[in-house]
């Protein structure tokens, strides 16, 4: 038996850990660069903002895997978290696409960027491999950036849309 309340509350963390870890990551790039240029300050926050949010991740993990909960709901826990990685760690890293986007400046000169794309590619190329030809790499990455994105846009969106329905108050009660 598979609980979902579990499923609902680790879901919720992991969508907290995605909005915290792009504001955040975004957020500290934006202080260092009052210090130093974007690629540094990128450089700097991106290897400690992967690293704290693969340690918020791995916390969740083993949190369900130590609680009384059922086998088949810390198996898909595990499942889960092991899908979601790659778009959770991107949500660093697309706060410093982000900020080099609008500073007009190309994020590919960053040594942190530069190798988180060359670990990512290293579980992405044998895949697009597997399923046809080199080609394909390109446009799984690109897949991979945009499901990222959406991944992240649409977890942060479920976690801040309770919190503005509470803040607006209750709908208004038509009178007859």
């Amino acid at each position: 038996m598979v609980s979902l309340a579990h499923l609902k509350r680790r879901l919720g963390q992991y969508a907290a850990v995605w909005v915290s870890a792009f504001l955040l990551s975004g957020a500290a790039i934006l202080a260092g660069l009052w210090f130093t240029d974007l690629m540094a300050a990128a450089d700097l926050v991106l290897p400690v903002g992967l690293a704290l949010t693969a340690l918020a991740l791995g916390a969740g993990v083993v949190a369900s895997l130590v609680s009384r909960e059922t086998v088949g709901t810390k198996l898909v826990v595990v499942l889960l978290a092991g899908l979601l990685v790659l778009p959770l760690l991107w949500a660093p890293v697309s706060a410093a696409v982000a900020i080099a986007f609008f500073a007009d400046r190309s994020i590919e000169y960053s040594q942190a960027y530069a190798a988180f794309q060359i670990g990512v590619s290293q579980v992405l190329f044998p895949l697009s491999q597997a399923l046809g030809d080199g080609d394909l790499f390109g446009w799984m990455w690109s897949a991979f950036q945009w499901v990222s994105t959406v991944v992240g846009f649409l977890s942060a969106l479920a976690k801040v849309w309770p919190m503005l329905k509470r803040l607006l108050g209750p709908e208004p009660v038509e009178e007859t």
